[in-house]
């Protein structure tokens, strides 16, 4: 492989495979793309199984068991793998939500022209190949696959018929005019199959001779001739190597290691980085801060029906028949998203947008990764649509493959505590409601109502736990705290952008993949304008 390209893109996740699509199209351009984790496995990793999100990796194994299932009993729905190419858009629950629009005249407000709702839509829709719709919402024909799901369910009808009983409408199109209401989920699939990047982009892009792909390459630091940026240094094979950028290094690595790899690089808090004796290349205070991620609570019950996932699992019968299901008809459990049906809605009367998202997961555990219950269960999950509370992402040493420091901060602000408090409320009037008690056993967790807010809050610390949506350690702005400016240049560097879900100023109001990808598709047109503008000057 040759050691000298025009762009090099750091991270093949949901961003980096975009960005090796768009940037190489021409034909003119070269690029390498690195990537710290292996190839994906096409036996696996496209079936969609939205329920193994939370494991750390894809490979989708539950219709047999492992070996330490045979030795005890357990069940389980993934086997440990690794990281794959396309990143998360490969091990996510394939959920396609853009957030609001006001979330991103919010970005612009900030200071970030050119990333108003507006400015971003056509993104949205160049990215999109929509199964149900074209029209000024969406776009057909893009790399992205996005369909309905394969399937109805009877507790998400009764889910949507509780909401309208407490007052909440139907809403078919919840990336459309407007987010608030119910209704299931679109995903990123086609024929019951999952369409990451690393299918919908990568894949084209790697036959093209102007494109290398590095798998098991991971970056250990970023190269400088003064304050500009030529290249990288990475591990590969045990073996120190160097790839050397004609016009850009784009970093795609996502919320924690961008930060990182700036950080190991010399960019970042002084103080912090000359404590572990990193050189510093320029005092950046902002890089690894302002972290954000939606905190979840959850509702669990037992079904008095035997029609959930647990049950499936449970039966080797039924595991069976599932699988041939999905062979013959690209249908069932296997096609079905993390979180099958949604509803946005706001914990305040008369306010003007959702603060939350109330989700059905159709299955139960005790923790997200852990095996399923024996029992027939579901789940409600709350999300936090737009917490106020920040974290931080700090390298603790200068060893590139020692992980970083995080702390994130939940619930660190009295509104935070308050919106999903008042929310964990909102979702249990709706299992209460004619049309969803009835498929209600008994509640699992908590097991007994709480006589108060303090006791939710309680709870919520416990039990609750994340979406696995980190954004905002790489920041977009105008002011001096921020990583980048709005063409997502590092600030005072040349050379050097990044362009993932750290840039993100504030957390969207929904899943963060498909936003993600609409940053990619914004960030490849703005570096090759850059780049057509530096040829002609």
């Amino acid at each position: 492989m040759r050691d000298e390209f025009d762009f090099i893109v750091v991270g093949a996740g949901s961003a980096g495979c975009v960005l090796a699509n768009r940037l190489s199209a021409s034909g003119r351009h070269s690029v390498l793309l690195l990537e710290a984790g292996g190839e994906d496995d096409d036996r696996w990793i496209h079936i969609p199984l939205g329920y193994g999100k939370h494991f750390s990796n894809p490979k989708v194994n539950w219709l047999y068991k492992s070996e330490a299932d045979e030795k005890t009993g357990s069940r389980s729905i993934a086997q440990p793998r690794g990281k794959v190419l396309g990143g998360t858009s490969s091990i996510n629950g394939t959920v396609y939500v853009r957030g609001q629009h006001e979330d991103y005249d919010e970005w612009r407000d900030l200071g970030n022209a050119g990333w108003g709702y507006a400015d971003v839509l056509p993104y949205f829709r160049k990215a999109e190949d929509n199964q149900r719709w074209s029209n000024e919402y969406h776009g057909v024909g893009g790399p992205l696959c996005v369909s309905d799901p394969a399937d109805t369910h009877p507790l998400c009808e009764a889910f949507f018929d509780a909401a309208e009983t407490c007052g909440y409408s139907r809403n078919p199109d919840v990336n459309g005019a407007t987010q608030a209401g119910f209704g299931y989920n679109q995903v990123t699939q086609r024929n019951g199959r999952r369409c990451s990047t690393a299918v919908g982009y990568l894949r084209p892009a790697r036959r093209r001779a102007n494109v290398s792909v590095a798998t098991d390459a991971h970056a250990t630091r970023i190269l400088f001739s003064g304050r500009r940026a030529t290249g990288i240094e990475y591990l590969r094979g045990g073996e120190r190597q160097s790839a050397r950028a004609r016009n850009e290094v784009i970093l795609a690595a996502g919320a924690f290691n961008s930060p990182q790899l700036l950080q190991l690089s010399g960019l970042g808090p002084a103080t912090h980085l000359q404590a572990l004796g990193i050189p510093v290349v320029a005092d950046m205070p902002g890089v690894g801060a302002n972290l954000q991620d939606h905190y979840n609570g959850r509702l669990v019950f037992e079904s008095a029906e035997a029609f959930t996932l647990n049950d499936v699992v449970g039966s080797p019968l039924r595991k069976l028949r599932e699988g041939l299901r999905y062979y013959l008809t690209r249908k069932g459990f296997l096609t079905m998203a993390a979180s099958t049906a949604t509803g946005f809605v706001a914990t305040e009367s008369g306010a003007s947008r959702p603060d939350v998202q109330i989700g059905l997961v159709l299955y139960s555990t005790d923790k997200f990764g852990d095996t399923l219950h024996p029992f027939s269960g579901f789940s409600i999950l709350v999300r936090l649509l737009r917490p106020e509370s920040r974290g931080t992402v700090l390298v603790k040493n200068a060893d590139p493959l020692d992980a970083p420091v995080i702390r994130p901060n939940y619930l660190s602000t009295p509104k935070d505590c308050d919106v999903l408090v008042a929310g964990m409320k909102i979702a249990r009037r709706l299992v209460d409601a004619d049309p969803m008690c009835r498929y209600v056993a008994r509640a699992h967790e908590p097991a007994q109502p709480f006589a108060n807010d303090d006791e939710w809050l309680q709870y919520l610390r416990a039990r609750g736990g994340i979406s696995f949506h980190p954004v905002g350690t790489c920041r977009m702005g105008s002011d001096a705290g921020a990583v980048v400016e709005e063409r997502l240049r590092v600030r005072g560097i040349g050379g050097l952008r990044v362009v993932d879900a750290s840039i993100m100023p504030m957390l969207v109001s929904g899943n963060t993949n498909a936003p993600t990808i609409m940053i990619a598709e914004k960030g490849a047109d703005m570096i090759l304008e850059d780049a057509e503008y530096s040829v002609k000057r």
